[in-house]
């Protein structure tokens, strides 16, 4: 008979078990109960932070998956118990996350990408709300969470508007743009209005925006960061610390040293940053002339210093200005556009970063029990 793996043999294959929304293994996260291993049979007792986990069948395929790989194991059998309520404090205490733990919400999400800029009017949004329409386009199932509370502009981006509706389950429903499911502060606030928030206001509503929006499965998740790096970009590092970070800047030296900022951000917050797009890289005529009007070469020095990939150089043209005020991205109304094709580049440059796994067959798993009835109230709604 095959000799059984030890407990740390297993731990260390567990360690391939992701928690889908919090980014970080199960063995990071305390939540392997027990492991009993012998005669070919090995049982895992995984602890959820919910009765009602509605990622508890990932769970069970992602341990199966893993542990049976192990030289020796025949069969693996999963249960769950919960987490107490002094071990989900322990918990939220450990990942700063005093508001409470996620119950769902991203859990079949599977990429997540930050778009920043260290400073404002490179066209950050514009590259965010084209390269969400680049991805739809080959078949992706995309939203966009904008972040940019001062500056919101996604919804107008994608001809969105009005008042998100609520779910049974009190979720909020995000409203749909061009086959891409959009969630934005503007949503919630009078049109044109400032939005004054700061610290824990600003903190509270990210974390419902991802937490408590009903998003569903998507491949990605494009979230558009407000430029610099204040307290919004801090928060989703600490909610998201397994996303991958993209920057924006335009060719000239100035844009590329203040963008250099962000990266260091994004370094210490451990955000891996995937790669840079430069915007505005040249200026194309309607005659297709070409001009350097922010001169040449940002974008391409900032990734060699990064050491990440320039995923594409986007011209500005005259469309892609208009459709953006339009409310329909580039990338669907004239494909040809050179900066509808520079940013299909830059989709195919993000894609090839998270190369899709094949299947495994699986046994089916048992229905997970319904979720209790989750959510908050919006600090907005108050």
């Amino acid at each position: 008979m095959d000799v059984m793996p030890s407990r740390e043999e297993i731990l260390k294959a567990l360690e391939a078990v992701i928690d889908p929304e919090l980014r970080r293994s199960i063995v990071e996260l305390e939540m392997v109960r027990s492991i009993d291993a012998a005669d070919g049979l090995v049982r895992v007792t995984v602890s959820l932070t919910t009765p009602g986990c509605p990622i508890r069948s990932h769970f069970e395929t992602a341990v199966r998956t893993a542990v049976s790989a192990l030289p020796g194991v025949q069969r693996v059998e999963v249960s769950f118990d919960v987490l107490s309520d002094q071990e989900k404090a322990g918990l939220q205490k450990k990942l700063g996350r005093p508001g409470g733990l996620p119950e769902g919400a991203l859990a079949q999400v599977s990429n997540v990408v930050c778009i920043g800029s260290g400073k404002g009017g490179v066209g950050k949004s514009t590259i965010t709300a084209n390269l969400a329409a680049a991805l739809t386009a080959d078949g992706k199932r995309v939203g966009v969470l904008d972040a940019d509370v001062w500056g919101y502009s996604i919804p107008r981006m994608f001809g969105v508007s009005g008042r998100p509706p609520v779910s049974p389950q009190r979720k909020i429903m995000p409203l749909e743009g061009h086959g891409v499911k959009v969630m934005s502060i503007g949503f919630f606030v009078e049109e044109d209005s400032a939005v004054v928030w700061r610290g824990p206001m600003l903190h509270k509503a990210l974390t419902q925006f991802l937490e408590d929006v009903e998003w569903g499965a998507l491949d990605f998740l494009l979230v558009d960061l407000p430029p610099g790096t204040g307290d919004v970009s801090m928060t989703l590092a600490q909610l998201l610390p397994q996303a991958k970070f993209l920057l924006v800047t335009t060719p000239q030296p100035v844009a590329q040293k203040v963008a250099r900022r962000a990266a260091e951000m994004a370094h210490k917050v451990d955000l891996e940053i995937g790669g840079v797009i430069e915007n505005m890289a040249t200026f194309v005529t309607p005659s297709g002339e070409r001009f350097a009007l922010f001169g040449e070469g940002g974008g391409q020095a900032l990734a060699d210093e990064l050491d990440v990939p320039l995923l594409a150089k986007v011209p500005l043209t005259m469309p892609l200005r208009e459709q953006a005020d339009a409310g329909e991205p580039l990338v669907f109304t004239d494909p040809d556009d050179p900066a509808a094709q520079a940013v299909r580049q830059a989709a195919r440059g993000l894609m090839a970063m998270f190369p899709v796994e094949l299947p495994i067959l699986q046994a089916a798993a048992p229905a997970a029990p319904v979720a209790a009835p989750t959510g908050m109230s919006l600090p907005m709604a108050g």
